[in-house]
């Protein structure tokens, strides 16, 4: 997931510079360019990506050099957390849950953070967890980016930031970073467990409906490569008119379904097999689950 965060904002500052016509940014724009209207200082301008093995650091260095201009200015930092974390104002962890603790209490970790912004992506590691690692002075925030950051196209929940002389500096630092890879919203911590199954589980959820849909039409006679095709572009274009347009689901639905027509049937064949509340039952388990991530094992 690091490395599509740094993807998407690598791309998007090679991309053209906004419009000064345009609206300022905002936490639920689609991302496609970072705003250069705003102040320099919001704008990353160096980046260092840390890992710990030689052979991740090979493969970053070629996934960056064919990342544009700004790709081959990353820098690979092999085995180097804290060095690199003295050279950083902004700080992304993006390891798994359980090398948190592990990275965050090298020697000279805390006094590298100090006065920093730390960044944290992982699932179920709370804030109050990540600042009992840290020094009193380092500012701690979660954000919750899913897969479809890779293609830019991803949802992204960060917590809601404290009050400070620096919050909008530091909110427009998190847009900058986090709208260049698909939408931003912030949200107080308690809704986390809920956002990580929603939106960080949705594509598997999402991608069990698209795959039902498509073995339909399959079943029904079409070539597997169209009913794929007719299953996920229908699943776009519904989802966008619904985010482009503010539509509640329930009224493109029933624009859809006719009297005595093949939809209502379709829908009445759904509701026995009770689809709905599965999958709503399902954000609920998963939000049971995410609350466990991250957090010591019972003995």
């Amino acid at each position: 997931m690091g490395i599509a965060v740094l993807s998407g904002v690598l791309a998007s500052l090679d991309s053209k510079p906004a419009s000064a016509h345009h609206p300022k940014w905002e936490s639920h724009t689609s991302g496609t360019v970072t705003p250069q209207v705003l102040e320099d200082e919001s704008l990353p301008s160096r980046f260092i990506a840390c890992v710990s093995r030689e052979e991740s650091a090979k493969k970053l260095s070629t996934t960056f050099f064919h990342a544009g201009t700004l790709g081959r200015s990353v820098e690979i930092s092999c085995a180097r957390n804290v060095q690199a974390v003295e050279q950083a104002n902004v700080v992304l962890l993006g390891c798994k849950p359980q090398l948190a603790s592990t990275i965050l209490s090298e020697p000279g970790m805390k006094e590298a953070l100090e006065g920093k912004l730390l960044i944290s992506i992982l699932a179920g590691v709370t804030i109050a967890q990540l600042q009992a690692m840290v020094g009193s002075s380092t500012k701690v925030v979660r954000a919750m980016p899913n897969t479809p950051c890779k293609i830019r196209e991803g949802m992204t929940v960060v917590s809601t930031l404290p009050p400070s002389d620096a919050l909008e500096l530091e909110r427009s630092i998190i847009l900058n970073i986090f709208s260049s890879i698909g939408r931003c919203r912030f949200l107080e911590e308690k809704h986390f467990d809920a956002c990580t199954a929603l939106s960080g589980s949705g594509p598997a959820f999402a991608c069990i409906f698209l795959e039902a849909m498509a073995d339909g039409g399959v079943m029904m006679g079409l070539p597997r490569a169209e009913a794929l095709e007719l299953a996920a572009q229908t699943l776009q274009g519904t989802a966008r008119m619904t985010l482009q347009a503010g539509t509640h689901p329930a009224q493109l639905k029933d624009a859809v379904t006719t009297p005595g027509g093949c939809t209502i049937a379709g829908l009445l064949a759904m509701e026995d097999g009770r689809v709905r509340s599965t999958i709503a039952r399902a954000i609920q388990v998963a939000t049971e689950r995410a609350s466990q991530l991250g957090q010591p094992a019972k003995k």
